[in-house]
């Protein structure tokens, strides 16, 4: 009866929002100050929700007619299911590739979502959102470069690449020389975005609004809020140059030991807009290149280490979160400040793209976030609720928050074995996974209206950086969960010197350290024997 509701109610969508945007547009163009942005909007807003509606009912109605009659937990309904979950998730690709925009960065966040969403659902969405969006024609990009500097690309740049090296949701890349022979890699926001963008958010908000009312289970509001205040910010490049600039900044100020191994690219500012960006060209691998980085002389474990320490550092001492680090923003290339080992090989440094998307933890967010992650990594099930707590997630909810974050049923999570959060890439792990997000959904969507919003996009990251850390390293890796224990643990031992200055407090601070470098080595050792153990079984 529900998906039937939601059908008729899709359908019944599409001919009412035309009708009435339809009937008021006249009225609405007559009294604008801005009559050809409103017509443009007039006349987006109505297909996009036509578009969206006729997708979500097509897709619900298929659901029903394919598993109509078949019995729940049979061989057969799996098989349905999966189909079902292919066509689906195709559908809704489509449909974010022609409305692209917000729709491609929603795409890309629920190819992020294992706990929450069918397995082809982020397959898909992965392989297919990163780096395949559409793409604006050099028309339409000398368009936007000679109303934001005044002059077209050939007369600004000594050479200028028509076809674009990549493309995301909001701007596509251009290589470029400029006059003084520097190559550098132009971003350039696609064209009308900004008018496009106020249509999305419309068209997000009705539809998540309208299905909340009919389902109240399905609260998504919290993300349409997101979109409401993060949009602008990625809008405006400007702001995303003088991130790139911060990031570093704190890495030379706060984590000067890994400063020379993290990088982002110069910008030049007499050549940048807030619809236009003109930064330093990077050559690098991209970070799931496993191949290319083995051929550059580095080992991705060395990566996966040097990633996870990086974005430890930014969430639990920094305060200051690049929050979209999906494949297609991270590069690879040796550290120009390292040489070659006897054996080949060169240290890591960390190209960061696409800082758009950043956020700040306030002192007391940070500070639990990281108290909590030390808590998962050392099993400490008392700690790991109380932090919990603080954060939002509730008495009752706190065991599915840390299962979220980890990926791991609660008796995983509070396991003392070293190796508890480790996921291996078997197919039983991958049913467990879908089996409980399938089983706790409403609990999982309560759990994710409940938390603030920044803790929301710390879970965003955190997706991002598992999908990294496996496309590296094959399965989430005992080393990267040992470098965050040792960064959050710093981080609170940081904390409480600054909240307490008197010298008892000196005093169980120190103590503290050495406990906490003791419990570190009993850990690497612990590391040191299952990695031998682990070789001595592949011998034999």
């Amino acid at each position: 009866m529900a998906t039937r509701s939601l059908w008729r109610t899709g359908r019944n969508l599409a001919v009412f929002s035309a009708t009435v945007c339809g009937g008021s547009a006249a009225a609405a163009i007559a009294t604008s100050e801005d009559p050809a942005k409103t017509l443009k909007l007039l006349t987006t807003v109505p297909i996009r929700l036509f578009r969206d509606s006729v997708t979500a009912a097509s897709i619900v109605f298929d659901y029903e007619y394919s598993l109509w009659g078949l019995r729940e937990g049979s061989v057969e309904i799996s098989k349905v299911k999966h189909e079902v979950h292919l066509r689906s998730a195709r559908k809704l690709q489509e449909l974010c590739f022609r409305n692209g925009g917000i729709y491609i960065k929603l795409g890309q966040h629920i190819g992020q979502l294992e706990y929450l969403v069918p397995q082809e659902y982020v397959q898909i969405m992965r392989e297919s959102m990163l780096n395949k969006c559409p793409v604006s024609s050099y028309d339409q990009v000398c368009e936007v470069i000679k109303k934001e500097l005044g002059e077209t690309p050939d007369k600004l740049f000594s050479e200028f690449d028509r076809d674009p090296i990549a493309s995301a949701s909001l701007a596509q890349v251009h290589v470029a020389r400029t006059h003084d022979g520097q190559k550098v890699a132009v971003k350039v926001q696609h064209t009308h975005l900004t008018d496009t963008a106020a249509a999305d958010h419309a068209t997000v908000d009705f539809i998540v609004n309208t299905i909340h009312r009919l389902f109240p289970a399905f609260d998504y509001r919290w993300l349409v809020d997101e979109i409401r205040e993060s949009l602008p910010k990625e809008l405006d490049f400007l702001v995303e140059g003088k991130n790139s600039e911060k990031c570093l900044d704190n890495f030379r100020k706060l984590s000067p030991h890994i400063a020379d191994y993290v990088y982002a690219p110069k910008v030049y500012w007499n050549l940048s807009t807030s619809k236009l960006l003109t930064m330093e060209f990077m050559d690098g691998a991209q970070i799931n290149d496993v191949k290319t980085i083995q051929r550059l002389g580095i080992q991705p474990n060395e990566v996966a280490k040097l990633v996870s320490q990086a974005f430890a550092e930014m969430m639990f001492k920094h305060g200051f979160v690049h929050c979209d680090p999906h494949a297609a923003n991270l590069l690879v290339r040796p550290s120009p400040s390292s040489k070659r080992s006897i054996l080949g090989k060169r240290k890591p440094q960390l190209i960061l793209l696409d800082h758009g998307l950043y956020k700040d933890l306030d002192f007391y967010t940070r500070t639990n976030y990281a108290a909590l992650w030390k808590a998962l990594i050392f099993a400490d099930a008392k700690a790991i609720k109380e932090n919990s707590v603080k954060l939002g997630a509730g008495e009752d909810l706190y065991a599915l928050f840390a299962g979220i974050l980890t990926m791991r049923p609660w008796n995983r999570v509070v396991d003392p074995a070293v190796d508890h959060l480790v996921i291996r890439g078997a197919d039983g792990d991958r049913s467990e996974l879908q089996m409980y997000a399938s089983q706790y959904f409403p609990q999982i969507s309560e759990l994710l209206r409940r938390l603030p919003r920044v803790i929301l996009l710390m879970l965003k990251t955190n997706d991002c950086l598992r999908a990294v850390n496996n496309s590296l390293v094959q399965e989430s890796s005992l080393l990267t969960f040992f470098v965050v224990g040792k960064v959050s643990s710093e981080a609170v031992i940081e904390a409480k010197l600054l909240q307490r200055k008197s010298l008892l407090c000196w005093l169980n601070v120190w103590l503290a350290e050495i406990l906490l470098e003791a419990r570190l080595f009993g850990m690497q050792m612990a590391l040191w024997l299952l990695q031998l153990r682990k070789a001595l079984s592949w011998g034999n």
